[in-house]
């Protein structure tokens, strides 16, 4: 009895004006979801990558927490030179922050 008064709700003409609010609801949360995720993940993400590509030898560089200065760049990676000389390599990726060198070798002790 009261599944036959749904359905018949669903029959009644005008309930077209229905689909339009859903329509405008999925475009809205699409632009939502462009606007507030999506953009400013991109930009994100072409920033890293700028900085990324704009790596230079005797930078500050951190990856994964890792601090030191890069001793070498490799196409995929890099080798940081750490504080007491010991070197380790890492991928390009990991690396967040970077901060550029004085362009000063620093003597070795």
């Amino acid at each position: 009895m009261v599944s036959s008064f749904f359905f018949a709700q669903a029959n009644q003409p005008g309930a077209g004006g229905g689909m339009m609010q859903t329509l405008i609801i999925v475009g809205l949360a699409i632009l939502f979801f462009y606007f507030i995720l999506w953009r400013p993940e991109q930009k994100r993400r072409k920033a890293a990558e700028q900085m990324r590509s704009s790596l230079k030898k005797g930078d500050r560089v951190t990856a994964m927490g890792i601090v030191g200065k890069i001793d070498r760049i490799q196409e995929q990676t890099v080798v940081l030179k750490m504080i007491d000389g010991a070197k380790i390599e890492v991928l390009k990726a990991a690396i967040t922050e970077v901060q550029p060198g004085s362009g000063e070798e620093e003597s070795g002790s």
